[in-house]
């Protein structure tokens, strides 16, 4: 199933026969410096392999295990870092909003507002970011089943949404641990363009106590399982020592290992696209 492209800047377009994207970064915005040096970096990978690239960081991780983890140094702040990326790096910004009367000033800085998986509900949200003109990336919640996704869609759509791209990130099972029903990519790519959340997909919500796991290195594992099947764009969050990240380390991507892991993920996506082969539902 090939759905109608969304055009995120000039240079980024996804689905619609689009070559796979990637959208990356780290997860929260530790600091200035940093968060350029990873910008440049993840930017000259995706530029060697010809891949999309849309940057991602957070200004605010709102929905932390424990109240005394980093969040980011917020909206103020955070913009203006997110600012500097897109106007200094050249690249375009994807980045989370938690609350609906953030989404304008965001949309004034990002190219792609996204909303985390916990909130893919919240009408009031999904509308705010709707009106805002820029297209959005709804994280598919945990406790939501693919099908159901549809009326996230529809409320997006109802308020204008530029378009509308679908994230698959997992789904609870079990405590403290996730899994990916790949029929799930299917079903959504039939609403809207598809990314693969590759580095939330093996977090262990919660499974450190005050603060989630992960298991990186099943990364590779579901990517590769999810180019196979067919998706628009992949979504990791990239660190350049992930041990020593602020948030959500444990199931980062580390960034010495990002290109020779694209450049096997591009290979398998073209290889994909040959002969892609598919069975009638039945009656």
């Amino acid at each position: 199933m090939t759905t109608s492209a969304v055009h995120v800047t000039e240079g980024v377009r996804i689905g619609g026969g689009s070559r796979l994207a990637l959208l990356g970064g780290p997860c929260a915005i530790e600091s200035e410096g940093f968060t350029l040096e990873m910008a440049y970096a993840i930017k000259e990978v995706c530029a060697r392999l010809g891949l999309p690239y849309v940057f991602k960081a957070s200004y605010d991780k709102a929905n932390r295990s424990s109240v005394d983890s980093y969040r980011g140094p917020g909206l103020v702040k955070g913009l203006e870092v997110l600012a500097r990326v897109r106007e200094e790096v050249g690249v375009a910004v994807v980045t989370d909003v938690h609350e609906a009367a953030h989404c304008a000033p965001v949309a004034e800085v990002v190219d792609l507002l996204q909303i985390p998986a916990f909130l893919c509900r919240q009408t009031d949200l999904l509308v705010a970011a709707a009106r805002t003109g820029k297209p959005v990336n709804v994280k598919k919640g945990q406790f939501v089943s693919p099908p159901e996704m549809r009326n996230v869609v529809g409320k997006l759509q109802s308020a204008g949404c530029a378009g509308v791209l679908l994230a698959e990130r997992g789904s609870s099972f079990g405590y403290n641990n996730l899994v990916v029903d790949f029929r799930g990519l299917a079903a959504m790519r039939e609403m809207a363009p598809v990314v693969f959340d590759a580095t939330h997909s093996v977090q262990m919500p919660g499974g450190l106590g005050t603060s989630s796991g992960g298991q990186r290195q099943y990364v590779p594992v579901l990517a590769r399982a999810a180019v196979a099947i067919g998706v628009d764009a992949l979504f990791m969050e990239i660190h350049a020592d992930p041990d020593r990240a602020l948030s959500d380390g444990p199931n980062m991507v580390p960034l010495a290992q990002l290109e020779d892991l694209l450049s096997e993920l591009i290979a398998l996506d073209a290889a994909r696209a040959v002969a892609p082969v598919r069975f009638a539902a039945q009656a």
